[in-house]
């Protein structure tokens, strides 16, 4: 894993209104790694994805991708990008095959039938290669819809929320495309709600909450925020739902006291 940033944000700011939704973001993610940004719903997460994406602007701050800057090269940063929304995008009339050739096919990326074929084997989806998306299972679906943004060999891939709404087995399905991608060489930046998520896939985690990083690191160096609990002389590491509560609870008593 490379130490050079694949994307870096700096004071990002973003209100929609009188609402401020971003109120100074900053974070950086290193290549090759997976970067869990992990919130309750309203923190902003999907709001940061859609700057970083191109597909709003901010309202103050600095952001780059791959080197490149998301309000002054727009289109070298969508070059160099995926982006998969919280519900997969496939067309269920298709087959998985033709979803995927489908999308190489408007990349113009030369042989679109041996790219979807490659793409079907390494999501283990060949066997259903050629059933339309309609009979697919929500996992089968969601690994497709990743295959599918993985066209064109983008070097940074934005999850956004990728297991909402799937059952355990199916998250599970998702998690092991999710670890392949970073495997490959691809930067992978996630945003959950869900603790246990973020702790099996990242390789750092922030925390986001109202609108600004309150907490950032490895899973290790989160959990040294607060003590291990000791029952009966056995000390007992905090989880990150703790770490989570703890971390949002205090910046909220912090609020109380200064108003």
């Amino acid at each position: 894993m490379s130490t050079r940033p694949a994307i870096v944000v700096d004071g990002i700011t973003k209100s929609y209104g009188d609402l401020a939704v971003l109120t100074g973001v900053d974070l950086t993610v290193g290549k090759g790694s997976i970067f869990a940004l992990l919130g309750s719903n309203g923190a902003g997460k999907t709001t940061l994805v859609r700057i970083l994406s191109t597909l709003l602007r901010a309202d103050g701050g600095a952001a780059s991708v791959n080197g490149f800057d998301v309000s002054a090269q727009g289109a070298e940063v969508r070059g160099a990008i995926s982006l998969t929304g919280q519900f997969a995008a496939v067309d269920e009339v298709l087959t998985g095959r033709e979803n995927l050739a489908l999308v190489a096919r408007l990349r113009h990326v030369p042989r679109p039938d041996r790219i979807a074929d490659e793409l079907l084997e390494r999501f283990s989806l060949a066997d259903a290669g050629g059933r339309r998306a309609a009979t697919y299972s929500g996992g089968m679906r969601r690994r497709l819809d990743i295959a599918m943004s993985l066209i064109g060999d983008p070097l940074v891939v934005f999850l956004d929320e990728p297991t909402t709404g799937l059952d355990p087995q199916a998250r599970l399905e998702v998690w092991a495309a999710v670890r392949g991608l970073a495997a490959a060489g691809t930067t992978v930046l996630l945003t959950t709600q869900y603790l246990d998520e973020a702790e099996q896939l990242a390789d750092r985690i922030a925390i986001l909450h109202e609108g600004r990083i309150i907490a950032n690191g490895t899973l290790a160096e989160l959990k040294r925020l607060l003590p291990p609990a000791k029952v009966e002389y056995v000390e007992r590491q905090p989880t990150l739902e703790e770490i989570f509560l703890a971390v949002v609870g205090d910046r909220n008593k912090e609020r109380k006291v200064a108003s």
